[in-house]
């Protein structure tokens, strides 16, 4: 006998996420709706799931940096940083760092939101933040670096990817 098929949750006065749709990207208003603070611009939501948990029974930090990188990769191809075709910058991970506040667990619905804090001419930093019903439960930086095809010259950001990380509020820091 086979265990009965429970449905999920489609009810946002019981579930605020049942709106929400996972691995997708979300805009500002999609992750407002479920507590996350403005000026955060881009973000995926997810569910914590099983191989995510370390022997503590809360999510293992190598978690969140693979999280960080499934929301780096289209963040690059929506502010037109790469899409990791042929003529693109080589896009480098020069630092990266997280900064842990509350633990995560089984099955709790996340919002992870990034942005561009601020920029230079071959370089920027992110700012990473996971939210579970409104809380920062972990924040992170990195610093990205764009290179020529040859690995070594640095490559100016592109206009576009300028002008969208102005209008979303980061700093031109030189």
């Amino acid at each position: 006998m086979s265990a009965p098929i429970i449905p999920p949750v489609t009810n946002p006065a019981i579930d605020p996420f049942a709106h929400i749709p996972l691995v997708t990207p979300l805009n500002a208003a999609q992750m407002q709706s479920v507590g996350v603070p403005n000026g955060w611009h881009y973000g995926l939501a997810d569910r914590v799931r099983f191989h995510e948990l370390d022997a503590l029974n809360h999510v293992n930090n190598v978690a969140y940096f693979r999280w960080f990188e499934s929301i780096r990769i289209p963040f690059f191809a929506h502010y037109h940083v790469s899409s990791y075709t042929e003529g693109d910058p080589q896009v480098v991970l020069a630092t990266n760092y997280a900064r842990y506040f509350k633990p995560m667990h089984l099955g709790d619905n996340y919002v992870i939101a990034t942005r561009c804090k601020s920029f230079r001419n071959t370089s920027f930093v992110m700012d990473y933040g996971v939210y579970v019903g409104g809380q920062l439960m972990c924040g992170s930086e990195s610093v990205i670096v764009t290179l020529e095809q040859d690995g070594v010259t640095k490559r100016k950001l592109r206009e576009e990817t300028i002008a969208a990380f102005s209008r979303d509020g980061a700093e031109n820091a030189g």
